[in-house]
């Protein structure tokens, strides 16, 4: 077969989930493991893919699915204990006496709380998180998703403490080989990865500007009562606020600081400006939005999960502060585990790995269970009983239901994860072809020639909607956009800095980020409705991000200091 037929098959897959996902609307539970079928035939059939390889990058999809279903664990077990001690109570409350417009509390507690939570933990907690944090304080479960999604974006690339560009460029270029070359002209690597991490900062924060405002449109269009998106503009101004304040110290902490902090500061910048901004009333609309009563709520917004606001029964009501402990504590706890080596590697030491799966080179696994947020999280429910002073029996009735949640997304999991793996691994076979990611990467290149800059975003999103990771597509694909860069004369830094920013964004579409927060609120089976909404924003970042890029190469010439001038 050509490489050009090939590299069409190489996105049937994908083709054939969005098919069964949004075209036939067929729960993930049914379609993934149609999906994963499909893969491995294409893998062996096709790329004649060695089958020992494909079981090797299932089981590395298997020990992956168990990591994620223990941040979703996580996530889930927090806001049962808070349900049960009367810290989601507390929390509503506490809202109320800012604002009871769900377009502000979206923007607090979506967008600002959620880019904090990414920029300290990231590997999908976000959603996790906020999805329920969302349902908790009155949202209906889908719009709740959609909107936890939508935050995976802006704050992405800087998630976990920077991991994405600390491990994703890093580990997906030739580091040694550029290192050699920036010696040689009194240069060095850590001065350009601190050119793509300046870069990256400023296009996101060009593109993140305007997501509070996309997240309000999303949400009063789709799930008002007049479904307008007008009802949208009306907090056009406050939400701009809100972009901006985080968008810029985010960019400045990402210029001057590195790439470990510009989330974790854009956030907390955005919090001390916005709320207290908010509290007196500062561009606040006149109107308050409002859902439907939630007996006119359509049977597809409704998760499993319910929340009851009532007071614990023979208890004070609870202040707001101390229902906000715990996400306080899980926020300052994720930040200790990543930025305190001893910490870290005391939490890291707790592991179950598997290196060359089955004798297969490069295959292998790691289970982390303290390190990984779902650990972090579960030592903030262990303390949070405490401190919420709770009877041991209702600890056990948070725990029973949250593993009783946790049992549908296993099943889909098991069966999108592992597909993804063998994906990635495909690059070694009997075929002499590239691994079908980068086999997608190279037809988009092939077929586009100058304007490339433009599909340079899309293509990492496309690595990402694969992996569900940032720091994965960065992997996968980094080198791959740097050599489009200099094939085409254009500067390596900022091509990788776009695929960064393309690969954070296709964290609101990719399937298996949808599943972990779909099951936090009990909403499994509406995936490709969610996946309809998040789409737009998706499509909006790649776009504009695609945009700067032609603007950057071709009008400004931006070009690589570091490697034609020195520094």
């Amino acid at each position: 077969m050509t490489s050009t037929l090939m590299s069409l098959l190489a996105f049937t897959p994908l083709l054939l989930a969005a098919i069964l996902l949004i075209g036939l609307r067929l729960a993930a539970r049914t379609a993934m493991p149609i999906v994963y079928l499909y893969t491995v035939l294409l893998a062996i059939l096709a790329w004649q893919m060695p089958f020992v390889r494909v079981i090797a990058s299932s089981l590395q999809g298997l020990m992956l699915t168990i990591s994620i279903l223990w941040i979703i664990f996580g996530a889930i077990l927090l806001l049962n204990t808070l349900k049960h001690s009367g810290g989601i109570s507390a929390i509503r409350n506490g809202f109320s006496g800012i604002t009871d417009d769900r377009r502000i509390q979206v923007v607090i507690a979506a967008w600002l709380f959620g880019c904090f939570i990414e920029g300290a933990s990231g590997f999908g907690t976000t959603a996790a998180v906020a999805s329920p944090l969302l349902v908790a304080l009155g949202f209906p479960a889908l719009p709740a998703v959609v909107m936890g999604l939508m935050v995976q974006s802006t704050p992405v690339s800087f998630g976990a403490v920077g991991t994405p560009i600390i491990v994703g460029v890093t580990g997906g270029v030739h580091q040694s080989a550029i290192a050699t070359d920036l010696a040689a002209q009194g240069a060095s690597w850590a001065q350009y990865l601190q050119l793509v991490t300046s870069e990256v900062a400023i296009i996101h924060a060009i593109c993140g500007v305007t997501m509070p405002f996309i997240l309000v449109t999303i949400l009063t269009r789709f799930f008002g009562t007049d479904k307008k998106w007008t009802h949208g503009f009306e907090v056009l101004p406050f939400c701009l606020f809100g972009g901006l304040a985080f968008a810029l110290p985010f960019a400045l902490a990402g210029i001057f600081l590195g790439p470990s902090f510009p989330s974790m500061i854009g956030a907390l910048v955005g919090l001390a400006i916005v709320v207290p901004a908010a509290r007196r009333g500062f561009l606040m609309p006149k109107k308050s939005w409002q859902f439907a009563p939630a007996e006119q709520w359509p049977a597809e917004w409704m998760g499993s999960m319910e929340i009851k606001f009532e007071d614990v029964a023979g208890r004070a009501p609870m202040s707001t502060l101390m229902g906000w402990v715990p996400y306080g504590l899980l926020a300052v706890l994720l930040v200790i585990s990543r930025m305190v080596p001893p910490v870290q590697e005391a939490l890291k030491s707790v592991a179950l790995s598997w290196n060359n799966i089955l004798g297969e080179a490069g295959i292998s696994g790691s289970i982390e269970p303290l390190y990984l947020p779902g650990g972090i999280i579960v030592i903030a429910v262990l303390l949070t009983v405490g401190i919420h002073r709770m009877r041991l029996s209702a600890a056990r009735q948070a725990f029973s239901e949250s593993t009783q949640t946790i049992l549908g997304a296993g099943f889909v999991l098991i069966f999108t994860i592992p597909m993804v793996r063998v994906l990635i691994n495909s690059g070694v076979n009997g075929a002499d072809l590239a691994s079908m990611p980068v086999a997608m990467a190279q037809f988009v290149a092939n077929g586009v020639g100058d304007i490339y800059p433009l599909f340079a975003p899309a293509v990492g999103a496309l690595g990402a909607f694969i992996a569900g990771s940032n720091t994965v597509s960065n992997l996968m694909l980094a080198d791959f956009q740097f050599n489009i860069a200099e094939a085409l004369g254009l500067s390596t830094a900022f091509m990788v800095a776009l695929q960064a920013v393309g690969a954070a964004a296709g964290n609101m579409i990719a399937i298996h980020n949808v599943v972990a927060a779909s099951a936090t609120v009990g909403l499994l089976g509406r995936e490709g409705t969610i996946l309809r909404k998040t789409m737009l924003p998706t499509l909006y970042y790649c776009v504009l991000a695609g945009v700067i890029g032609l603007i950057g190469f071709y009008l400004l010439g931006l070009a690589d200091p570091l490697l034609t001038a020195g520094a």
